[in-house]
């Protein structure tokens, strides 16, 4: 190990509280995308804390930010992730448990991917700092990505252009690296229907005539007739909808003037997103022409598709291959455990993967998951960066209870997510992989040269894009879900429903 990444392994053992804290902090704010106002304070705060330049606010998202340290070249990035998803609440104990059921919570969870960020950063930067290393060190605050908004905006407007290598990661259900085969592309558009005019729609129109809220019904089922004609009926392709607004409910006799519906989905190509697009929008302007509303179509965002960096890849492997694994103590397993037993069954004695996964091996699972000839799988708005410089996805074991045969809640893997002690394991063990592949980078330019070659050689017929245009404004204005203060306090906007 080079003294450079001792001393950054050092910072990330003698700041563990520190770390931990701030980690409970995030995860007990479980703000969802574009509302995360509390938890990029709390990033923002702790950057400057620690010597960083902070842009606020960029691309025109609130809760976006930049943070900055160093100078010259390399230029190596890296983004934090903060927000939670609407629906998913849970409290850190071995049984299900919250509030409020609609609440949003940290699923996968990015209250961890942030923090771990966070570390790597900013233990890398004490590790320059100790040993006098050039170079500039760039965090992307990304609110938003179960959206996936952040990123492509941040490209669209070039704040990537320049940039030397982005290390990134996601906890895991393995701790390993993404390799050849990437992520895919994910799209979302909004169609907004409006009625203002309804005493045009019939003559016996006006007040009993379809509205707004008939517009979303009409596009809602329409859209699932012809779901299976959006694209071939292979691979990997999802498509899924969410209503954003429906209408009011205080009048019975006045037809809703506003209907918001979204859908985002998911495929390995570009072409089949296009094709996917073009059915929404024939569908959206028929329900408009059908009901007498105006249609309004909004798009949320548009991400690219992975490009592989074999080279930082195996390099990243090197640095998770001298970190290793998660180091989780009996005491946290037994939080582990606990879980199952309440849930009915035998405990294991090791409950969480505590192995590496060599990439090839990870490849080859991967692989089989999908059709042969299909390159991308799922989707993830990291994407963005690898149009821009050699990137690298880092996967680092989450602790997760799975009972042989039997399907396990969602809520057990939130609680550990939240608890103290397991999750930490986990954020310690990505940091310290994160900064000891930037140490890398900066410290060795052959290594960082290699990168660039690979990079080259993959883009040498051309470099897709930003897909968004960049005076685009990003779609902060539209009706996410998101805490309210009232009389009665600050609140999730939908509050428990009282039974009977």
């Amino acid at each position: 190990m080079t003294k450079e990444k001792r001393a950054a392994f050092d910072w990330v053992e003698e700041n563990s509280k520190r770390i931990t804290d701030f980690h409970q902090r995030i995860w007990r704010y479980a703000e969802s995308a574009l509302r995360e106002y509390k938890s990029a304070e709390a990033y923002v705060e702790f950057h400057k804390e620690e010597g960083f330049d902070v842009e606020e606010g960029i691309a025109g998202m609130p809760t976006s930010y930049m943070a900055t340290w160093g100078s010259g070249k390399p230029v190596i990035a890296t983004y934090t992730e903060y927000d939670a998803v609407p629906g998913m609440a849970q409290d850190p104990v071995p049984y299900r448990s919250a509030e409020n059921p609609y609440q949003a919570g940290h699923t996968d969870p990015h209250s961890a991917l942030g923090v771990a960020a966070l570390v790597g950063a900013t233990a890398t930067k004490h590790a320059m700092e100790e040993y006098g290393l050039k170079g500039t060190i760039k965090v992307f605050g990304a609110c938003a990505e179960k959206i996936c908004v952040a990123k492509p905006f941040h490209a669209a407007r070039g704040y990537y252009d320049g940039l030397d290598a982005a290390v990134t990661w996601h906890p895991r259900g393995d701790t390993t690296v993404m390799y050849e085969t990437q992520f895919g592309s994910y799209w979302c558009v909004a169609f907004i229907f409006e009625c203002f005019e309804p005493e045009k729609w019939a003559e016996f129109g006006g007040g009993r005539c379809p509205g707004a809220l008939d517009a979303i019904c009409l596009m809602y089922t329409t859209t699932k007739y012809t779901k299976e004609a959006m694209a071939r009926n292979r691979g990997s392709w999802t498509i899924n909808e969410a209503i954003l607004a429906a209408g009011q409910c205080t009048s019975d006799n006045i037809p809703p003037k506003i209907g918001v519906i979204t859908y985002a989905f998911r495929a390995p190509t570009l072409d089949q997103q296009e094709q996917v697009y073009k059915v929404l929008q024939n569908n959206a302007e028929s329900v408009a022409k059908a009901t007498g509303c105006s249609l309004t179509t909004r798009w949320v965002t548009k991400t690219r598709i992975g490009l592989p960096n074999i080279a930082l890849a195996d390099l990243a492997y090197e640095n998770l291959e001298l970190v290793g694994p998660p180091e989780w103590t009996e005491e946290d397993k037994e939080k582990a455990r606990e879980i199952i037993r309440n849930l009915g069954y035998d405990a294991p004695e090791q409950p969480f993967n505590d192995k590496l996964t060599p990439p090839e091996e990870w490849e080859h699972l991967t692989r089989m998951r999908i059709p042969p000839g299909q390159k991308n799988i799922g989707s993830d708005d990291y994407v963005e960066f690898t149009w821009h410089c050699p990137t690298v996805w880092i996967q680092v074991a989450t602790p997760r209870v799975a009972v042989p045969g039997a399907r396990v809640p969602y809520w057990a893997r939130m609680a550990l997510g939240g608890m103290p002690g397991p999750i930490d394991k986990s954020i310690y063990a990505a940091g310290k992989g994160i900064s000891g592949t930037m140490l890398d980078l900066i410290t060795d330019p052959a290594k960082l040269k290699k990168c660039w070659e690979e990079f080259n050689e993959r883009t040498k017929d051309g470099i897709v894009g930003p897909l968004l245009p960049p005076d685009m404004e990003p779609p902060i204005d539209l009706r996410w879900p998101e805490y309210i203060t009232t009389p009665r306090g600050r609140e999730w906007w939908i509050p428990p429903i009282k039974k009977g």
